[in-house]
C-alpha cells in the first residue's frame, strides 16, 4: 500500500511539473526586458560565486537578455556592457532609454508633424507600448506621447508591440 501511495505521488508530481514546463515556454533570446529592481548586480558569470561587474541602481532600465542558463539572464545594457543576472531582479515590462545627445521630442501621435507634447533628454527611462511603424508610445511617469524608435535603445527598429 505505501507504495501504491509514493507511486501516486510521483506521478502527480511530474504531471504537475511536466505542465508547468508547458505552461511556460522558453523564450527565444535574444528579448528585451527591464531591470525589476533598484539594486541589481550585473556578474561575470552566471553564479553568485561570480565577481560583479556593475551595481545597477536604476528600475526600469532596459537591457537584452542574450542567453538563458537556469535562473541567470546573460544580459546587455543600454552602454552595451554584457554580462550576468538573476532572473527575478529582472521584469517583463517594456521599457527603453532616450539616446542621442539633445532632447527629443514627444509627439501626441506618431507623426512627426503632430504637436510636441514633451521633450525628453538623452538618458531619460520611460515604458514603452504600442509600437508600429517606427513610432512608440512612450510614458515618463505619466508624462508622455510619441517617440521615432530610432531615438531610443530598447526596441528594435522594426518591432510591433501590441
Amino acid at each position: 500500500m505505501p507504495r501504491r501511495i509514493a507511486a501516486a505521488f510521483v506521478a502527480c508530481a511530474l504531471s504537475l511539473s511536466f505542465s508547468a514546463a508547458l505552461a511556460q515556454p522558453p523564450r527565444a533570446t535574444p528579448y528585451m526586458a527591464s531591470i525589476a529592481s533598484g539594486r541589481a548586480m550585473m556578474r561575470r558569470g552566471p553564479g553568485q560565486n561570480f565577481p560583479g561587474m556593475w551595481e545597477y541602481r536604476r528600475a526600469d532600465l532596459p537591457i537584452q537578455v542574450l542567453e538563458i542558463y537556469q535562473e541567470w539572464r546573460k544580459v546587455r545594457d543600454p552602454d552595451g556592457t554584457i554580462g550576468w543576472m538573476l532572473v527575478r531582479l529582472l521584469s517583463d515590462q517594456r521599457t527603453a532609454i532616450v539616446s542621442g545627445d539633445a532632447p527629443r521630442p514627444l509627439h501626441e501621435a506618431p507623426d512627426a508633424a503632430s504637436p510636441v507634447r514633451y521633450r525628453a533628454e538623452p538618458g531619460v527611462v520611460g515604458r514603452v507600448s504600442r509600437c508600429a511603424g517606427g513610432w512608440c508610445q512612450f510614458d515618463v511617469r505619466g508624462r508622455g506621447g510619441y517617440i521615432r524608435v530610432d531615438q531610443i535603445w530598447g526596441v528594435d527598429p522594426g518591432e510591433t508591440i501590441r
